[in-house]
């Protein structure tokens, strides 16, 4: 699966050539991705410690994984979350498109009231984009819950299932399967992924007419539900000192200026884990099983769940739902 690019490639390894496409040579400057020169430097470079992950094979991760990527992507503002020197190295959050951009790289304008002034976020429509910004060392993909061209309708509501040591993934799916039954209640379908790192996320896509003046209340209401119904287990509040030991249902990232990690992005964890689609049957057996294993992923294993199952969250781009009246029972 995946795009064929063809480019000389700098110190690149022989079986990342291959799946490339690549010619190896000792000075290259740019990979030819669907037609588009793209300026690549240091693949060799370490971004991943642990498992010896290098930037190159970012690149490769992401080029591989781009068809069930960039659906998730398209005509989405997008915060950069750059590591330029790899995990252990330091990062920084880069809402403005970089001015040293490519002419073709697409940007959208969000109003923002904390500065009073519209930000050009870049929109990654295309692979070329994706390549790009992996070369800057953007690991993690972050996107709005709303497409360029309305910022205040939000196409979804997100839940954060966030777990306070030591509660952990397995206390998070618990949650997710106490939440799912509430949404059922209420008619909606919800879709979960893990996070990439410590939790779940729950996506219940609407991509019907609304505003997030109506979908934060409502996932407020079923937090505060949840901690309700299960007070030694779940928390809605902020604070970090109630979480000891519970899950904190996130209800807050349902806002315009909020942004999630997309589906099939990367995240800068010690091995190079992933924000990954599962299915329901998945989250129940983990916690059967007790295997808080099953439900963390890796880059490769993503690949070949792809090759498998293709993309698990394709609903939530397609299913329209309605949300129901207010105000919300709990």
């Amino acid at each position: 699966m995946g795009t064929r690019v063809k480019a000389p490639v700098s110190k690149a390894s022989s079986a990342q050539a291959t799946r490339w496409g690549a010619t190896v040579a000792k000075t290259a400057a740019s990979l030819k991705v669907n037609g588009r020169a793209v300026p690549v430097t240091h693949l060799d470079k370490i971004f991943y410690p642990e498992s010896g992950f290098t930037k190159g094979q970012v690149i490769d991760y992401y080029i591989r994984v781009s068809p069930v990527l960039l659906p998730h992507l398209k005509d989405r503002a997008l915060t950069l979350k750059r590591y330029p020197n790899g995990v252990t190295g330091g990062f920084f959050y880069e809402k403005r498109c970089p001015a040293h951009r490519p002419p073709w790289v697409k940007t959208t304008r969000v109003w923002t009231e904390r500065h009073d002034e519209d930000i050009h976020y870049c929109m990654a429509n295309d692979l070329p984009t994706v390549v790009w910004a992996a070369n800057l060392g953007d690991l993690e993909l972050h996107t709005f819950l709303s497409r360029a061209a309305n910022v205040q309708r939000p196409t979804m509501v997100v839940f954060d299932l966030d777990p306070g040591p030591p509660a952990n993934v397995l206390q998070c799916a618990q949650a997710a399967l106490w939440l799912k039954e509430a949404l059922e209640e209420l008619r909606l379908r919800s879709f979960p992924k893990t996070s990439g790192s410590k939790g779940l996320q729950i996506y219940v896509p609407l991509n019907t007419p609304i505003t997030y003046q109506e979908t934060k209340p409502l996932a407020r209401s079923l937090a505060e539900r949840l901690e309700r119904e299960h007070p030694n287990a779940i928390v809605s509040k902020m604070e970090k000192r109630l979480r000891v030991g519970k899950v904190f249902v996130d209800w807050s990232q349902n806002d315009h200026f909020k942004t999630t990690v997309c589906a099939y992005s990367l995240r800068a964890k010690e091995r190079p884990t992933v924000s990954t689609p599962v299915e329901w049957d998945e989250v129940s057996e983990a916690l059967k099983r007790k295997d808080e294993g099953q439900l963390t992923f890796i880059s490769d294993e993503v690949l070949r769940r792809v090759e498998r199952h293709g993309d698990l969250f394709l609903p939530v781009l397609k299913l329209k739902q309605k949300l129901p009246k207010a105000p919300w029972g709990g």
